[in-house]
């Protein structure tokens, strides 16, 4: 059974269907929309590929939105008929942002119609349900997909009519949103992301770029969202920051080198981008190496150390208060052996190991130590404090611009 996808269908409204259909079709939902999904992929190259998964995620939204309003319809029930249209209103949108005809998506919702019509007629036989209600049945799924690509036709006419400045400048926004503070609303993200036809995913990753970077928009993944001309360029990507993702970031970037934050709920974007800024700081201090794409959360704990520098000076004033009373060498010295013998847990083999000297020279400063500290290396809260002030300590030392 064929139909053509036009408007025509837009306003025809199914006949009430006996309540026993939706509730013999609404166990299928789930599945079908799988079955939907792998049929598309399958058939349709533009959904097959792989930087485009962006428009996958978009139309399994619209799929899974799609069936569960259909059954509501068919109950008389028109409570999630809104968000449909919105749906397929941005489906259309972004097909007209990717800069793409609307044949691959017709051609999606033929095939979605075709995989739906085959498992109703077969829920249809297992549960008796008569021709005359299957042939209602049918005329209300057929009319249903005209009218969901009447919306998309509505979104995909309404985008082209924007320019790419347009589109470009409103995802800028979508991005200084989702970065502001205090956060914005649920509700306003929701209205600036369906107006840059962008789908707000569970997780986003920000990337942070150095000053003046070069980077190469076109070779990004559509669904990236970016502002390159600020002081600080900034890119976020929807969802975690896959070796595929790393890929087409580097190939992006001439220069080779940024560094990403964390992936985290759109509302802890802000958070994770301050992150990534400061992994790319260390990275500009020598304190991590550059790994091209550097991620902050293989930096976690010098990230934590080094957060507050003026902190860490008070707290490293009063724990090693007793130290910088001392002469320049010998403070020196007793620092290095303190430090190695709290990383290596009060071994004094090890520690000389790790010093190079002779183990006998080790204990000598441990005795000077322990007349020093006292009870503070016997406390656990103290020496851990030790211990993190003088493991950031070594680090900021590698870095004057850190001190």
């Amino acid at each position: 059974m064929a139909r053509t996808l036009d408007s025509a269908g837009r306003d025809r409204r199914p006949g009430r269907l006996p309540p026993r259909v939706a509730a013999v079709l609404r166990p299928e939902l789930e599945s079908l929309a799988e079955d939907i999904m792998t049929e598309i992929r399958g058939t349709i190259p533009e959904y097959a590929e792989r930087r485009h998964s962006g428009a996958r995620a978009e139309l399994r939204s619209i799929v899974d939105q799609a069936l569960r309003t259909f059954v509501d319809q068919i109950s008389g029930s028109d409570e999630s008929r809104d968000r449909r249209d919105e749906l397929c209103r941005a489906l259309g949108r972004g097909e007209a942002y990717r800069g793409r005809s609307l044949d691959a998506l017709q051609a999606a919702y033929r095939t979605g119609v075709q995989v739906a019509w085959r498992r109703v007629a077969e829920v249809g036989r297992r549960h008796g349900l008569s021709s005359t209600v299957m042939s209602q049945l049918a005329d209300a799924l057929f009319a249903y997909i005209d009218e969901l690509a009447s919306l998309s036709v509505e979104g995909f006419e309404e985008a082209r009519s924007r320019t790419d400045d347009e589109r470009t400048e409103l995802r800028r926004r979508l991005l200084r949103l989702l970065l502001e503070r205090p956060r914005a609303s649920r509700s306003a993200l929701e209205r600036a992301a369906e107006a840059a036809a962008w789908s707000v995913p569970a997780e986003v990753t920000p990337v942070a770029l150095p000053v003046r970077a070069r980077c190469v928009r076109a070779a990004l993944d559509d669904d990236v969202l970016a502002d390159l001309g600020t002081a600080e360029p900034h890119l976020l990507v929807p969802g975690p920051l896959t070796a595929a993702r790393r890929e087409r970031l580097l190939a992006a970037l001439p220069e080779r080198r940024a560094a990403t934050g964390l992936a985290v709920p759109p509302g802890e974007a802000a958070d994770s981008l301050r992150w990534a800024r400061r992994t790319l700081a260390l990275v500009d201090a020598g304190i991590v190496e550059d790994a091209g794409l550097t991620s902050a959360e293989d930096h976690l704990l010098e990230l934590w150390l080094l957060a507050d520098g003026a902190l860490l000076d008070q707290v490293a004033r009063r724990r090693l208060a007793v130290l910088a009373r001392m002469a320049g060498t010998q403070r020196l010295r007793l620092t290095e052996t303190l430090g190695a013998w709290l990383e290596t847990q009060g071994n004094a083999v090890e520690t000389a190991k790790r010093l190079r000297v002779h183990p006998q020279t080790v204990r000598y400063r441990l005795r000077q130590i322990n007349e020093a500290f006292g009870e503070q290396l016997t406390d656990p809260d103290s020496r851990f404090a030790l211990e993190a002030v003088l493991r950031a300590g070594r680090m900021r030392e590698r870095s004057p611009s850190l001190r």
